[in-house]
């Protein structure tokens, strides 16, 4: 199984949140499962979770209202702190360049990192970022770098093949980078830049594209609940993925599976004192404790963006005492249920959206450790939340 590593403005607005981050993976090739419910998660159910029927859009993480914010922030003051966190991601489209090695079968393994699988989770961090790049700019070559990569992967990709250790890890890698490509897609497809550019996507390629979602979704993805019945960070990422898929798809069938395995694990992972044996007795580190909640944070952003907000509060806010633990454990001030003490892992940039949300003692410490949070060389997580969310509220 894969480990990932990450390094870790004021304003209010009155909708919504959406948030995002890169993370460093290094791989296991164990992986435990954490005693839980298994059971199925099917989309042809059809019990929806959420009522609304019309989604926002852009709603991936991201919104018109709060892309428009940041852009005339970074305008208005350049070497502001917004500015400061723009330059991440104007650093990262700088200094990456798209792999242009889109193959039928990426190959992946626990433990390792073949270079299709690099690639394959690189590009799908490098076309957000041009997105992001784009939607502040409007230049269209930053929509058309982002435009090849997601259509370089879409007419190009079939199927994974797992070469060594975790027999399971396509699901996994599936889990991870859909919602990372489907975040930048959902910039290119709804978002109008403020000097009223359109990034042209053609209609037979977004098409395309979301059969790529969804061979994605219904070959991998959906088997780390059905098949594996995973209840850890697998299923966090599961249903974080199957959120943004739905919300791009406009399938609320889909995204409520989704939001409905994030809303059955956020009580049973996160105990009440915010500790999560599932993780920390299973891997021995605080980086799957972590995984888990970037995967509810990002979860409960898209939530909130339709109109959602009950991800940060469900279980008594099971979501803030999880932050407020992991700060605890950060300065040890509490022990571990199974021992484990701090490994000094990077801080992940979910914290910008649970410090949004939640402004307490314990998660303004957290986000102060590693601010801004840009892109480490991680190919897990999308990362810039500093410049996309910090006391952003669109």
């Amino acid at each position: 199984m894969k480990r990932q590593v990450k390094k870790s403005l004021v304003l209010a607005f009155s909708m919504v949140v959406a948030g995002v981050l890169v993370t460093n993976c290094t791989k296991k090739s164990t992986l435990a499962e954490e005693p839980g419910s298994s059971g199925q998660w099917a989309e042809k159910s059809g019990k929806a979770v959420v009522a609304a029927d019309v989604f926002k859009h852009p709603g991936v993480l991201n919104t018109k209202e709060s892309l428009d914010i940041i852009g005339n922030e970074v305008d208005a003051s350049p070497t502001g702190a917004r500015g400061i966190a723009y330059n991440q991601v104007k650093s990262y489209v700088d200094n990456v360049q798209p792999s242009n090695a889109y193959v039928a079968v990426v190959t992946v393994a626990g433990g390792s990192s073949p270079q299709s699988e690099t690639n394959f989770k690189k590009d799908a961090i490098l076309s957000y970022a041009l997105a992001l790049r784009w939607a502040k700019t409007g230049d269209a070559q930053y929509a058309t770098k982002a435009k090849n990569i997601l259509n370089g992967w879409a007419y190009a990709f079939q199927s994974f093949a797992v070469t060594g250790g975790e027999s399971r890890q396509a699901a996994l890698e599936a889990s991870w980078a859909a919602p990372n490509f489907t975040a930048a897609a959902e910039i290119l497809r709804r978002y109008t830049c403020r000097n009223g550019a359109t990034s042209g996507w053609s209609s037979t390629d977004i098409n395309k594209f979301t059969s790529f979602l969804n061979n994605l979704n219904q070959n991998y993805i959906d088997k780390v609940v059905n098949t594996y019945h995973m209840t850890n960070n697998w299923a966090v990422s599961a249903g974080y993925a199957k959120m943004a898929i739905g919300v791009f798809e406009e399938s609320l069938n889909l995204y409520n599976t989704g939001l409905g395995i994030i809303k059955e694990r956020l009580p049973n992972l996160i105990q009440a004192d915010g500790s999560m044996p599932g993780e920390t007795c299973s891997h021995d580190d605080f980086v799957h404790f972590q995984y888990s909640l970037t995967g509810f944070s990002y979860a409960a952003n898209i939530a909130a963006i339709q109109n959602d907000a009950s991800v940060y509060s469900d279980g008594s806010s099971r979501l803030r005492t999880g932050y407020i633990y992991l700060d605890k454990i950060i300065r040890h001030a509490v022990t571990d249920p199974c021992g484990v003490t701090w490994d000094n892992s990077q801080i992940q940039p979910g914290i910008d959206i649970a410090n949004r949300r939640y402004n307490t003692v314990e998660t303004n410490r957290i986000q102060a450790m590693g601010d801004p949070h840009g892109p480490t060389g991680d190919n897990c997580f999308l990362g810039f939340t500093t410049y996309t969310h910090h006391q952003v509220f669109p």
